[in-house]
């Protein structure tokens, strides 16, 4: 399978409802249910790697679902700005899992989409069934490193305007290095999916998706940040879901110790680093897949 199917899902929001997008490989009816969720300013077809090898290599029919949450790629972007953070964006995957209806679930989630992971799988009084088995936090973690937020913040918000898509590509290679080594191929394969023609008919292309998610990140401050540790630890010890925790070994976002610290308390995740690679990994390279696959597909 070469194309996944983009099929769609109406989610509850503050001023209506809106539309997420989501790109599902595999078997449309398996029981089995991988849910893999992007990180702040990417989109769905990151995944696209990993979900083809998840499929190819499972036993047994497989689903592989890879929203694009709103405000990126091909779904809706929110009327108040205010509403790109974690409740709607996990308020929107119940709403996700409600239609997909699994009959066992898991979850891969990239750096922001494992904060929606920690806050699904954080609360046991969540709607969801059934909950999630088996759960990858891709290089995050209750405590998110300052220095790291504040270069994310350099560049989110501003989508630019690009003549050729390589030049695109060339441009995101320039504040995404810490990705790791990639071919040339691979990172446009990455890259491209996160692009859109310009529409004021001027020819070009633009950021995928809604500058106005670097609303609520802006508001961001240390003492905020360090304020919200106490809620995502929290988080994190409810969790039950098996977990496997990835790092870059350079990640600037989640420190070693931290992610230490969290194979010893919660669900006491197992620990998995890369070296060569920063925040974050994206789950392209050969190792990185096999780690996920022989973790999500063990018996």
């Amino acid at each position: 399978m070469s194309e996944p199917s983009l099929k769609y899902v109406t989610c509850p929001d503050a001023n209506g409802n809106h539309r997420m997008a989501y790109w599902e490989w595999g078997d449309p009816r398996a029981a089995h249910v991988v849910l893999c969720v992007h990180g702040l300013s990417r989109q769905g077809r990151d995944f696209d790697v990993l979900a083809q090898a998840l499929c190819l290599r499972a036993g047994h029919p497989v689903r592989v679902v890879c929203p694009d949450v709103v405000g990126r790629g091909k779904s809706d972007w929110l009327k108040d700005p205010m509403g790109y953070q974690i409740p709607q964006y996990a308020a929107d995957m119940l709403a996700l899992i409600a239609q997909l209806a699994p009959g066992r679930l898991d979850w891969v989630g990239t750096s922001m989409g494992g904060l929606i992971g920690m806050a699904v799988c954080g609360q046991p009084d969540l709607p969801i069934k059934p909950p999630v088995s088996r759960l990858v936090l891709n290089d995050v973690g209750p405590v998110l490193q300052w220095e790291a937020l504040q270069r994310i913040g350099t560049y989110l918000g501003k989508s630019g305007r690009f003549t050729t898509v390589e030049e695109a590509a060339r441009a995101m290679w320039a504040i995404s290095s810490g990705f790791g080594p990639h071919t040339t191929e691979q990172w446009l394969a990455l890259s491209t999916p996160m692009l859109k023609p310009a529409a004021d008919g001027q020819g070009g292309w633009v950021l995928h998706y809604d500058p106005a998610i670097a609303v609520p990140f802006g508001t961001a401050t240390p003492e905020s940040t360090q304020q919200g540790e106490a809620v995502l630890w929290q988080l994190y010890d409810n969790i039950k879901a098996k977990t496997l925790l990835l790092r870059g070994a350079l990640s600037d976002l989640l420190s070693a110790n931290t992610a230490q610290d969290m194979t010893q308390r919660g669900p006491k995740a197992r620990l998995v680093e890369f070296e060569g690679v920063g925040h974050a990994p994206t789950l392209i390279a050969d190792d990185q897949v096999d780690a996920v696959a022989q973790f999500l597909l063990a018996s």
